[in-house]
């Protein structure tokens, strides 16, 4: 018996609500790896234990599909851009608060619909670009008072946005073609194929960002929750996906920014000023109105044309 649609949607904006309570908590303990621990390790932590449970479940499922053709370099370059976006947000929330880098990452739809323009030919009205430009505004005003104290490393957060825009972009000519599970078991096991050489290569060369240590205490455990709580998010926000439409539950994920207040204040008691809460709010308002201009071009364009 197939469940009503409400009942799905309902299921699905539950899926994307846990997202937002679950997805912050891997930043915390990536935050929360002590310093002496590189980067790179975290990335293979994170990928590393999702390889390990994802693709056993596809097989389980028998979702497992061999990749072929062109295929094989999206997967590669999917893996490679959520990579990049991984490594200049976990490097970001480790001198600046988790609640500060996510707002400015917010700019992601922005950089999407831009780029989506530029590359895929998509149609974008003075509207929408407006938005954009706006979004960026507030995003300035979160970036500025960390600008001062940090430097450049308050910038990692935008090109986080840009490289999730651009692996939102790849996975747009390729999410008809593959099962959720399917591609995010292939995402990570490319992303392995790219973080594990250097790790390996670069054992003992006393690199900070790619010489592994053998972890102990506290960093067993954060590279631990890094990865299973990646896994778990993730799988929330594809079943969200799966079972209500992008249009209800994309604007969801600015409860993320709430989330990420909450573990930021009672893990590492940072919580953000004023002035950032004004940039969150001029983005988040920027979003909802491009998710809402978006949602509606996309009724006009499924209306049936006039009579004759």
């Amino acid at each position: 018996m197939s469940v009503p649609d409400q009942n799905r949607t309902m299921l699905g904006v539950l899926f994307m609500v846990a997202f937002c309570i679950i997805a912050p908590v891997m930043d915390a303990f990536a935050k929360a790896t002590p310093e002496h621990v590189p980067v790179a390790q975290i990335l293979a932590a994170r990928f590393g234990i999702q390889v390990m449970i994802l693709v056993p479940l596809a097989l389980a499922l028998q979702l497992a599909a061999r990749p072929i053709g062109r295929d094989i370099s999206l997967h590669l370059a999917r893996g490679a851009a959520l990579l990049a976006a991984t490594a200049c947000f976990f490097t970001a929330v480790r001198y600046m608060p988790i609640a500060n880098a996510i707002a400015i990452f917010f700019v992601s739809p922005f950089v999407t619909t831009l780029l989506g323009a530029v590359f895929l030919k998509e149609t974008v009205g003075w509207r929408r670009v407006s938005a954009c430009l706006v979004g960026f505004g507030g995003a300035l005003l979160v970036i500025r008072p960390s600008f001062t104290g940090l430097g450049a490393v308050a910038l990692l957060p935008l090109s986080t946005a840009f490289f999730f825009a651009v692996y939102m972009l790849l996975t747009r000519s390729m999410s008809q073609r593959l099962h959720p599970l399917t591609l995010q078991a292939h995402t990570a096991l490319a992303a392995c194929l790219i973080v594990f050489p250097p790790l390996i290569a670069m054992d003992g060369s006393g690199s900070r960002y790619f010489d592994p240590v053998w972890p102990t205490g506290l960093a067993i455990w954060t590279l631990l929750g890094v990865g299973l709580i990646a896994t778990v998010s993730h799988l929330c926000i594809t079943y969200a996906l799966r079972f209500a439409p992008a249009s209800t539950v994309a604007p969801l994920q600015y409860l993320e920014i709430v989330g990420a207040t909450a573990v930021g204040y009672i893990a590492f008691n940072d919580f953000p000023k004023p002035l950032t809460w004004l940039g969150v709010a001029i983005i988040v308002a920027s979003g909802l109105f491009l998710f809402a201009r978006e949602r509606d071009l996309g009724r006009k364009t499924d209306r049936p044309p006039p009579p004759p």
